[in-house]
């Protein structure tokens, strides 16, 4: 059984991602093309391709009602600007997201399977994700067993995710890699093509709960995975770099190495998120050209 997933990962030539080049040509293509995407044009749809974020244990029903107000009302404060993609919360405010939010284009995601750290048993994990679809969410973040995949489990960790999957219905599935904890650019990639087999919709970069989360070097490797499975496959899988991104500049080089490796075709919301909380108001800041604290 091992074989399959060894075979699995030689067919995508995992072990042979360079570190340096990969930096290297993440600085030609910044240097080529971001001047390029920084623009307001470019603000306004990463704006659109935004999970607004909310995912701290202090949460409270009101503080998420009082989010999805303001997505209600985007619209009549922005009528020139497309909304966020989605509302992102933890499990148990779905229901106050659900029953308060009124914009049809904007979807419902929430963590689960254990978020943050997916350390509990596959029974719960199972069961949680079926709960949140039955409670409403469209989207389902679920985060990968690292420790699992950093023994070379493979067989268990995609084991898990095809369940997961499973358990997810008709919802999207987006799989946490959790980047900063592989801490090597072959892991990323490996975790990446696991994912993908597993039945991923998105492949995520991070949590946002640990020190590393989305860096350009994990969007580069992601998004090279991701060409690499669409040619090999026909299947377009989508990508969302998650946590530590909230500045504009930093969602335009993301938007700039996602545009320039998987082309024009992925740059929507169906293909294309940003997890976070505080960029939504630095980009509605860049577009007006003054401070903004809307969200």
């Amino acid at each position: 059984m091992t074989d399959r997933y060894n075979e699995l990962l030689e067919l995508y030539q995992c072990e042979s991602v360079d570190d340096e080049a990969i930096k290297i040509d993440i600085d030609e293509i910044l240097a080529k093309h971001f001047a390029e995407n920084a623009t307001k044009e470019v603000y306004a749809k990463c704006l659109n391709l935004i999970d607004l974020t909310s995912l701290n244990s202090t949460d409270t029903e009101g503080e998420i009602v009082s989010m999805v107000e303001k997505v209600n009302h985007f619209k009549s404060a922005f009528p020139h600007l497309s909304n966020v993609a989605a509302i992102c919360v933890y499990p148990a405010l779905i229901p106050a997201v659900k029953s308060h939010l009124t914009e049809e284009n904007v979807g419902i995601a929430s963590v689960a399977a254990g978020f943050p750290s997916s350390q509990t048993f596959i029974e719960v994990k199972i069961a949680e994700t079926s709960m949140v679809v039955n409670e409403g969410a469209s989207e389902v973040d679920v985060v990968i067993s690292v420790g699992k995949f950093l023994e070379g489990n493979y067989s268990e960790v995609y084991d898990e995710l095809s369940e997961i999957k499973a358990a997810c219905r008709n919802a999207h599935l987006k799989i946490i890699l959790e980047t900063g904890a592989l801490k090597t650019s072959v892991n990323i990639k490996k975790a990446a093509i696991l994912a993908m087999s597993a039945g991923a919709d998105f492949v995520k970069t991070s949590t946002g709960k640990i020190q590393v989360s989305a860096t350009l070097e994990a969007t580069y490797i992601i998004c090279h995975a991701i060409k690499e499975w669409y040619e090999k496959t026909g299947q377009k899988i989508g990508y969302k770099p998650a946590g530590g991104i909230s500045t504009t500049e930093e969602a335009v080089k993301h938007y700039t190495l996602v545009k320039h490796i998987l082309g024009e075709e992925w740059l929507n919301n169906q293909l294309f998120r940003f997890g976070a909380s505080r960029l939504a108001n630095h980009l509605l800041s860049s577009i007006e050209g003054k401070e903004i604290k809307y969200f």
